[in-house]
């Protein structure tokens, strides 16, 4: 009788346990691009979509760690790929270029490239398509914002440690979704005078809105892999990466 009642208890739990991942190849254009999702296959029904976008490295094993994390909470998760396939720095001078390219080059591309990932993602027989939300570390923060700034039919966006600025600020006139930012209070590579103005162009465009800084927090506080030292400029910081979790989670409740 134990033995039985033992693998009812394994069977339960494995059963619980059913998050199903896999690599997918997709296309803008003519560019391919590889992305990663995650869901819940012990969950009925079409889950609500969370686009990933990853930080100036390209997409990782972290983007797919937060994928998992966000199937396990019952969301068809997507990793997206902005930079494609043939495009995967190995340091962080490759990755400064790759990056800036789209940041202070093309964001006409940064936001066609993102709609493709919310295309590719909502058409899967898991995802519910008319629930999309989008999040972002660093790099995939300021991604994220271009993706409201761009009017796609989202139902919230979540920035992490992400830059603020705008090419053009009238674009927040076109913001459909909700808006969550979550910052490291003393990050420097993002300006007072790049902060102000980010509040002033969501203020003027009466978009919906949260500003969550975390002190002592630099720069991709989120990620442990940045080191511990925030005087280097990006560092992980433990509290503010738990908080920031659960105002993700509490936000997505929200829209959803």
């Amino acid at each position: 009788m134990l033995k039985l009642a033992l693998t009812s208890l394994l069977f339960s739990i494995a059963a619980t346990a059913a998050v199903k991942t896999e690599k997918i190849t997709y296309k803008h254009g003519s560019e391919e691009l590889e992305g990663f999702i995650a869901y819940d296959d012990a969950i009925a029904g079409k889950k609500p979509v969370v686009i990933i976008i990853h930080d100036w490295m390209g997409p990782s094993e972290y983007t797919e760690m937060r994928a998992q994390q966000l199937a396990e909470m019952g969301y068809f998760a997507f990793a997206a790929d902005i930079y494609g396939k043939s495009l995967r720095p190995k340091n962080a001078e490759e990755a400064a270029k790759a990056a800036g390219s789209f940041r202070n080059g093309d964001r006409k591309l940064l936001r066609a490239r993102a709609k493709a990932a919310v295309d590719q993602a909502s058409k899967h027989a898991q995802a519910d398509g008319k629930k999309v939300s989008a999040a972002g570390y660093c790099f995939g923060g300021t991604a994220v914002l271009e993706m409201a700034r761009a009017g796609m039919p989202l139902k919230g966006v979540i920035s992490f440690h992400g830059n603020l600025g705008s090419v053009n600020p009238k674009d927040a006139q076109k913001i459909k979704s909700k808006v969550l930012v979550l910052h490291g209070a003393i990050d420097p590579y993002v300006s007072a005078e790049e902060l102000n103005g980010f509040m002033k162009e969501m203020n003027d465009a009466k978009v919906d809105y949260q500003f969550v800084s975390y002190s002592g927090a630099v720069h991709a506080f989120s990620q442990k892999g940045a080191g511990n030292d925030p005087k280097a400029g990006a560092a992980y910081n433990e509290v503010a990466d738990k908080r920031s979790f659960i105002a993700m989670r509490e936000f997505l409740k929200e829209v959803n």
